[in-house]
């Protein structure tokens, strides 16, 4: 069983290299890879391979592994907290949150490094703060948790078009950015962003047992040992730090933290988070980078950007799970939110 986890996790390292390479190498032009890295790796950047590759196509690809990675192990985090399957930074307004308190954090303090990434972890916060208190509250459901982040949702993307109404010179970009996308990322976009997010995909993999032990249910863990308040706390501020810094610089980029984490767990079985988390990290990465990719090369040499290729894929799974879950609940422990 160990060796089927370690070569699951093996293929998909290889799949995060070959979607790298290939994101990397493709667009509405076709570059020579290698010879372009060979340039860059040589100290120069004279031809319009290696110029397009170290200013455009690099940073387009970090932008989307690490948003692909943050976002699925934020919804693998969310849905053992929550113990709801439904349930991911998109769905239940971490995003809308993020977005918001971004945009907030850019009106009013444009051009100060950070600014961004401490807003959208504020907002996804917020969010999540908010959805869990109505549900632990109201003794809810899988689909009132749902509810509920459909409305905190609805209430931040309001406030979010209030802002762009009002700062339309400052937010001249909003529009792209309510869509989720990585065209004109640059690497000074995402230093305060990956400073967040390594840290924080380190941490999730180093809480994997405790994260084993919260999903067993709370009476069980309480019985164990386990902190269940304090560890239950200290996912969603992971979770909430993972979501709020990739949509600091990718926008509102949609299904990934639902997506992934389903596969995941349909390639791993319901296994240990140790192999869960770090599976959900490379399928996110590779996931993402791909997508962004289709983007780029499906309307040559016109774009799309990936938020609206990823509610195409998302919006019908995430309407087949809650069809699944009205036939056939879905396993999840008993108390607490969820």
């Amino acid at each position: 069983m160990r060796s089927k986890a370690a070569l699951g996790l093996l293929g998909l390292g290889l799949l995060v290299v070959a979607s790298a390479a290939l994101g990397a190498a493709v667009g509405s032009t076709v570059i020579d890879l290698p010879a372009a890295l060979w340039e860059l790796l040589d100290g120069e950047a004279a031809s319009p391979d290696a110029r397009i590759l170290l200013h455009v196509r690099l940073p387009r690809v970090c932008a989307s592994l690490l948003c692909g990675s943050a976002l699925a192990v934020s919804g693998m985090l969310i849905q053992a907290v929550l113990s709801n399957p439904l349930a991911s930074p998109n769905v239940i307004g971490v995003n809308a949150g993020a977005g918001f308190c971004t945009f907030l954090a850019m009106a009013l303090a444009p051009g100060m490094a950070g600014a961004a990434p401490l807003g959208a972890f504020i907002g996804a916060l917020s969010a999540t703060l908010i959805v869990y208190a109505v549900a632990a509250g109201a003794g809810a459901g899988k689909l009132t948790i749902i509810l509920a982040g459909v409305a905190v949702s609805s209430i931040f993307t309001a406030g979010t078009n209030t802002i762009k109404t009002f700062f339309p010179d400052t937010l001249y970009n909003g529009s792209t950015f309510l869509i989720g996308g990585f065209s004109g990322v640059s690497f000074a976009n995402l230093s305060p962003a990956w400073l967040m997010i390594l840290p924080a995909l380190a941490l999730a993999c180093l809480l994997a047992r405790p994260t084993d032990v919260l999903c067993l249910g709370e009476e069980t863990a309480h019985s164990l040992g386990l902190p269940v308040k304090a560890t239950r706390f200290g996912l969603i501020l992971i979770a909430c730090v993972l979501a709020g810094a990739a949509v600091s610089f990718s926008g509102q980029v949609s299904f990934v933290g639902l997506l992934c984490p389903h596969i995941v767990r349909r390639l791993f079985g319901q296994g240990r988070h140790r192999v869960l988390l770090p599976a959900a990290a490379l399928l996110g990465a590779s996931f993402v980078t791909l997508c962004d990719l289709l983007s780029r090369v499906l309307f040559a040499p016109y774009e799309i950007p990936v938020g609206i290729l990823l509610s195409f894929l998302g919006g019908p799974f995430f309407l087949f799970l809650i069809v699944k879950q009205r036939r056939r609940p879905l396993p999840g422990r008993k108390g607490g939110a969820g």
